[in-house]
């Protein structure tokens, strides 16, 4: 369990230095940049699932499944559609001054995936979480009215990964495996936006490449404590990575407002509201086994 919390913080912290590389580039295109990220993780998953019998075998399983199941190639077209959106918003976003707004995006994330998960799946609400949805309510109330509103990159982020999941639980495509297979459907329209980009000067290419291993890296390590930790510390942990983008927003020079505690201070209630009642949870399941 201590290698998988400090494989998730690992992680998080790996998100944010990746975000805040991204926002201290100048004179490349963010397509681009996008592209060496989505091609760097591919050359460095893919040989974990050709030289690792472990890993080998759940790719074949996964493969079998598609071949037995054709149909499902739409759910995986789907899934990797929605992920590529993402991983390009993260690159987009801190080059173009929308770093607060995807931190926000992230933080309402795990109290919208909890509202999904009631309206889609007939998941039951703990009483914790219906006053965590409450206090996100109010946070979001104040940013629609009284702050103009949701940006499109929150709105993208908070609202298009659950699809993005809902879309993998459908196909029962859960596991790494089908991440790299993700990312396989990604890489030609990568590889266009490496050979066509807007190229920066020299000194831009060391920041783009570390930007690609440092998100291979952190995915190897984001997935791993997802396989060594249980869903709850494991969506404990996933709390992290927002406060850390939210600094790193801050330190790009983006602005906070004092209207903005507004916002932000019932949604990072809410998360502690949401954190606390899935430890409790942790602890009773424990208990009772």
């Amino acid at each position: 369990m201590n290698r998988g919390v400090l494989a998730s913080l690992a992680a998080s912290a790996l998100f944010a230095a990746i975000f805040l590389i991204s926002g201290s580039l100048k004179d490349i295109g963010h397509t681009e940049v996008y592209g060496w990220r989505i091609v760097l993780t591919l050359l460095i998953i893919a040989p974990v699932y050709a030289l690792v019998p472990a890993r080998r075998s759940q790719m074949i399983a996964l493969l079998g499944r598609i071949k037995a199941r054709p149909g499902l190639l739409f759910y995986g077209a789907i899934a990797s559609s929605l992920v590529g959106v993402q991983l390009w918003l993260f690159m987009y976003a801190p080059m173009n001054g929308y770093a607060l707004a995807t931190s926000l995006g992230y933080f309402l994330l795990p109290l919208v995936m909890v509202v999904v998960g009631r309206a889609a799946f007939a998941e039951r609400l703990s009483r914790g979480q219906k006053i965590a949805v409450a206090l996100a309510v109010a946070g979001v109330g104040h940013q629609l009215f009284f702050a103009g509103g949701l940006a499109w990159p929150t709105l993208l982020i908070c609202l298009g990964y659950p699809v993005y999941f809902a879309a993998r639980r459908a196909a029962r495509f859960e596991s790494n495996a089908a991440f790299t297979l993700e990312i396989l459907f990604l890489t030609p329209l990568a590889v266009y936006f490496i050979l066509t980009g807007v190229h920066g000067p020299e000194a831009t290419l060391l920041p783009v490449l570390s930007i690609g291993v440092l998100g291979a890296v952190a995915m190897f390590l984001y997935l791993g404590a997802a396989s060594l930790l249980s869903l709850s510390v494991f969506g404990l942990l996933s709390y992290v990575e927002p406060v850390l983008l939210l600094v790193a927003a801050v330190a790009m020079g983006e602005q906070l407002f004092a209207r903005d505690a507004f916002t932000y201070a019932p949604i990072i209630l809410a998360l502690v509201v949401l954190a606390t009642d899935g430890f409790r949870s942790t602890r009773s399941l424990r208990r009772r086994n």
